[in-house]
C-alpha cells in the first residue's frame, strides 16, 4: 500500500470520527433532548412544549466564516422564510460563552437579525453551553430538525460543500432544504445524517 492510500484512509477515517462524534449528544431517530432556553424576544422556549410543531435548530457565530458564507449570501435567510412559510419553527442558537467570539446580548441578536434580514422565530442565548453540549453541537453552522412528534429526524451540515466560499453554495445538496421537502411529502427524510462543517462552536 503506497503512501497516498495510507493518507486516503486515515482521511476517511478522521472524517467518519468526526461524523460521529458531532451527533454525539443526539441519536437521530430517538427523541430529541429536552431543553429550557431564552430566547433574544425575551420568552422562554421548552422544547417539549413545542410538540405539534417541527422544529429547525441551526447553532449560528456570527463572526464564523462559515456562517458568514450562507448568510452573506442570502441562503440561510430563504431556507428561515421557506421554514416559516412551511410551519417549521426556526430557532437559532448562540452557544458561545461571554468573552468567545459570537457571543452577543438579547439585543445585540435581535440586532444582528434586523441587520441581515435574518427571520429565525428568536434567538435562544446559550451563553452557558447547556443546550448546545446536550446536542452535541460542535460548528457553526450545526443543525438540527425535530419532528411534530419530537422526534429528531436530521443532525449534521447545511449542505455538502464544506467551504467558507459563497460560490459553492449553487450546485450544493441543501440537507436542510431536502428534508424539509420531504417531510412536507410525508416521506422519511433519506439523508439523515451529515458532517457538519464550519468554525469550532466557542464553548467555555
Amino acid at each position: 500500500m503506497n503512501m497516498s492510500s495510507i493518507k486516503r484512509i486515515a482521511a476517511s477515517g478522521l472524517m467518519l470520527f468526526l461524523s460521529v462524534q458531532a451527533s454525539a449528544g443526539v441519536e437521530v431517530g430517538k427523541m430529541a433532548p429536552d431543553f429550557t432556553a431564552v430566547g433574544s424576544d425575551g420568552k422562554s422556549y421548552t422544547l417539549s412544549e413545542l410538540r405539534g410543531q417541527r422544529v429547525i435548530l441551526e447553532w449560528t457565530n456570527a463572526d464564523c466564516p462559515y456562517v458568514r458564507k450562507h448568510y452573506g449570501a442570502g441562503n440561510m435567510q430563504a431556507l428561515q422564510k421557506d421554514a416559516a412559510d412551511n410551519d417549521f419553527l426556526w430557532l437559532s442558537v448562540i452557544s458561545s460563552a461571554p468573552g468567545k467570539q459570537g457571543h452577543v446580548s438579547a439585543d445585540d441578536a435581535n440586532a444582528l437579525s434586523e441587520s441581515r434580514e435574518a427571520t429565525p422565530a428568536t434567538v435562544l442565548l446559550d451563553e452557558s453551553g447547556k443546550v448546545g453540549k446536550l446536542y452535541g453541537a460542535r460548528t457553526t453552522p450545526h443543525m438540527y430538525i425535530v419532528d411534530e412528534k419530537g422526534t429528531l429526524v436530521y443532525a449534521g451540515g447545511i449542505d455538502d460543500k464544506p467551504t467558507a466560499n459563497p460560490d459553492d453554495i449553487d450546485g450544493a445538496t441543501n440537507y436542510v432544504r431536502q428534508a424539509m421537502d420531504e417531510m412536507l411529502a410525508d416521506k422519511s427524510v433519506s439523508v439523515a445524517t451529515s458532517r457538519p462543517y464550519g468554525c469550532s462552536v466557542k464553548y467555555n
